[in-house]
């Protein structure tokens, strides 16, 4: 079942030392509050404490509580002083909105540098689920910093960078935030764990999130919501009366080895470990007493873990299998594959509106409009005004500003007369060959939110021809995440840099995703570690596009570590642009 691994396969960095290091900050951090004695979680109500001094550790999503708390104290009479601990970074507008509030002389700050989670062994997460909206949506760069802060600690841990390559303006940001902190800060010589980095900006392939992943991993994220590598497991799944949380990494010895398989090829899997383990199970029988201790003591322990981990894991395949077929998956897998290669294209907006009409999910219809309008570069103004009006009808007036949202970060959009795909390309070429126009203008921003899915396919031979037939016990290529429908174009541009040694020859696909591409050699590293390649995801990634790379790293016999903002999906990004988005 497992992809065999080529036996000269480079062994990963240990991520062990991040957890200690924000450890060990956290715990320096504590250690200067010797009155604190108590924990409280923050809510919207007051808190009543004793204490005359007060230390409160925020994340910046919702730190915003803390004037309440103070202000609470205040109307009771209590007058205390206060300490917050920022993570991951402390910003200047903290600061000020306690002053406007008129606390800022009863707290001082500080900040917890906690920039890096690691997920598991080759995945590494900055847990910043706003990056996407805050920067590609509300070009808030506030985060840039946060990133390249991220980059820099990875350099300082694991040594020096021979090769960075980057696509994206918000990748050549963090780059430049990096490189900032690497030349005001102590250089130190360290062997090189890490050979390349690539950096992605989300925005360059919107196309690869909206699909519907088919991989056991990215399923159970899409239907259970995988958090900080955790998963919350219903009754449906445990086969008891209450839920069980579950850590989903390589130490669960059954998830690692059907994580990145197709869907279809698990239940397969899961049946022959249990007659397997039937089988270590039932060879007790003809045991004496000094086997059957060495049996209990040695081997006992491990089969019960793996039995209730199996147990789980067909729980879960099962409830996913039942959902799917409730909500007529194989159709809408159809539908999608169809999008994606272009054909039957008013059959798809028929089976679009009619999932509007049935008020089926308000996410998955939206998810289905912005992949039609991204896989055809736009819709025709008479598509985009019918099927606007049947969605707001369906799902309510109030998502206006949620269109607005979307054509904004180009997810969908209306074609516009005589905008043609050829006339784009032109313009685009024009300004890219302006030597005059220094910084990105306007008019080329404005080119940025345009999709060229159907030209960058083509180029890059994305969607493998439809009448050959793919075997996915067998996958020849990356498609076999989309059961062989698609190759995501972030992973494909990843290959083709990575086989090119930068972009040359990429010159027309740099062009039609709007430029902002850079390739830096730093000559004076000399490392062996050139098979171990990071891959930094600004504004999320899938797991379906983590085992793609993990796929590609078997066939090139490298190792890949994915570091990204955080893990999304389709859900979590088309939530995060909804009109009364938190």
């Amino acid at each position: 079942m497992a992809h065999s691994v080529r036996r000269d396969a480079p062994e990963l960095p240990d991520f062990s030392l991040l957890k200690r290091l924000a450890r060990d900050q956290l715990i320096y951090l504590l250690e200067q509050q010797h009155d604190v004695d108590k924990l409280y979680k923050v809510e919207h109500k007051p808190i009543l404490y004793r204490m005359v001094r007060g230390c409160f550790l925020y994340p910046l999503t919702n730190w915003f509580l803390f004037p309440d708390v103070v202000n609470a104290d205040k109307a009771f009479g209590r007058f205390r002083r206060y300490k917050i601990i920022f993570s991951p970074q402390k910003f200047y507008a903290c600061e000020n909105l306690l002053e406007e509030q008129g606390i800022f002389g009863d707290v001082t700050t500080d900040e917890w540098s906690f920039y890096l989670l690691p997920l598991d062994d080759d995945i590494i997460s900055l847990e910043l689920p706003e990056f996407f909206r805050d920067y590609f949506l509300e070009g808030d760069q506030r985060w840039v910093r946060t990133a390249g802060s991220a980059l820099h600690l990875l350099h300082s841990v694991y040594g020096p960078f021979s090769k960075v390559y980057g696509i994206g303006r918000c990748s050549k940001m963090a780059y430049e935030s990096w490189r900032e902190q690497v030349e005001e800060g102590e250089q130190r010589a360290r062997q090189a764990e890490i050979g390349n980095v690539f950096l992605i900006d989300r925005d360059v392939d919107l196309v690869t999130p909206l699909c519907s992943q088919v991989v056991y991993e990215g399923l159970v994220d899409d239907i259970f919501r995988i958090k900080c590598g955790c998963v919350e497991f219903c009754p449906d799944v445990t086969s008891s009366d209450k839920s069980i949380k579950v850590m989903l990494n390589s130490q669960d010895k059954v998830f690692n080895e059907i994580r990145n398989e197709h869907f279809s090829q698990v239940f397969g899997f899961l049946s022959q470990k249990a007659r397997n383990l039937q089988t270590a199970y039932d060879k007790r029988s003809g045991m004496n007493i000094k086997q059957m201790k060495t049996f209990v003591s040695e081997e006992l322990k491990g089969l019960k873990q793996e039995h209730r981990l199996l147990s789980l894991h067909i729980g879960a395949s099962e409830s996913m299998m039942k959902k799917k077929t409730k909500q007529d998956f194989q159709e809408l897998l159809k539908t999608e594959h169809s999008l994606l290669e272009g054909f039957e294209i008013r059959e798809c907006i028929s089976y679009i509106e009619e999932h509007i009409n049935r008020q089926v999910s308000m996410v998955e219809s939206m998810r289905l409009l912005c992949l039609l309008s991204l896989t055809e570069n736009g819709l025709l103004p008479k598509d985009y005004r019918s099927l606007k009006a049947q969605f707001l009808q369906s799902y309510g007036i109030e998502h206006l500003l949620t269109f607005s949202n979307l054509k904004q970060l180009g997810l969908l959009v209306e074609q516009q007369p005589g905008e043609t795909l050829t006339v784009m390309e032109s313009r685009v070429g024009k300004l890219v060959n302006d030597k005059t126009a220094g910084k990105l203008t306007d008019a080329f921003s404005s080119l940025a939110k345009k999709s060229n899915f159907r030209a960058l396919g083509r180029r890059l031979n994305l969607v493998p021809k439809s009448d050959e037939e793919y075997d996915l016990r067998v996958p020849r290529d990356m498609a076999y995440i989309f059961s062989g429908a698609y190759i995501p174009l972030s992973c494909k541009l990843i290959e083709q840099v990575l086989e090119r040694d930068g972009w040359t020859g990429l010159e027309e696909v740099t062009r039609m995703l709007n430029g902002h591409e850079f390739a830096v050699t730093d000559a004076r590293v000399k490392t062996d570690s050139q098979r171990i390649i990071l891959v930094m995801f600004l504004g999320g990634c899938t797991f379906s596009e983590i085992s793609a790379l993990r796929f590609l790293g078997r066939e090139k016999g490298i190792k890949f570590i994915v570091v990204t903002t955080a893990i999304t999906n389709s859900a979590r990004l088309l939530e995060s642009m909804l009109d009364n988005h938190a």
